[in-house]
């Protein structure tokens, strides 16, 4: 919902999508493919490269052993991203600003690699950048609720038709809450891990 609510994605662009096998990344790619978005993701290994490109990606960089301002710069024959969906932060934050497009929007969900130690702003003022955050605790009942409205509006019918199906790497009864935590932590999943009651 961020990459259309505050990074106001659109038909033709192209986004850059931080931890593409994430349970974020996963939805983040099948929406922004619903609605013809070029998607670019970032990945930890060869298996969640194929499966990143498997959901649709167009591009998918591991970063363990590619630049992936670089390879977003490739991909966009030099332009760059116009919308990032971050959830890593730290040293990330200086690098999305070398990958964003001209008045690229960076939507911000998440600090996995702590806060940014040294930033220089003059790349986010000279290509007219927004850099925005969201959580969706810190929201009102009110905002909750648009968002879901919005999701009924627009998801909803492609899960309906079968457009568009969550990626569930594993199930885990509730009582085996620590066991889906530790899989989680571990980064080994594709997809959203669930809890079933």
């Amino acid at each position: 919902v961020n990459v259309f609510q505050r990074g106001h994605l659109k038909a033709g662009e192209t986004v850059l999508i931080h931890g593409g096998t994430s349970g974020i990344g996963t939805v983040a790619t099948l929406l922004a493919k619903a609605f013809c978005a070029h998607v670019i993701t970032t990945v930890g290994s060869e298996e969640k490269r194929q499966a990143s490109l498997a959901l649709g990606a167009d591009v998918a960089i591991n970063y363990r052993n590619e630049d992936f301002v670089e390879q977003t710069k490739r991909a966009t024959n030099g332009k760059g991203a116009d919308v990032i969906v971050d959830l890593i932060a730290g040293d990330y934050v200086a690098k999305n600003y070398q990958a964003a497009a001209m008045d690229g929007r960076i939507v911000q969900i998440g600090t996995q690699n702590g806060v940014v130690k040294e930033l220089n702003l003059m790349p986010l003022l000279l290509k007219r950048l927004t850099h925005t955050g969201s959580t969706l605790r810190a929201r009102s009942v009110e905002d909750k609720a648009k968002i879901a409205a919005d999701l009924q509006q627009k998801v909803w019918p492609l899960l309906e038709r079968g457009a568009l199906k969550p990626q569930i790497f594993k199930t885990f009864p509730l009582e085996q809450a620590a066991e889906a935590h530790a899989l989680m932590e571990s980064s080994m999943h594709i997809g959203k891990i669930m809890l079933t009651l």
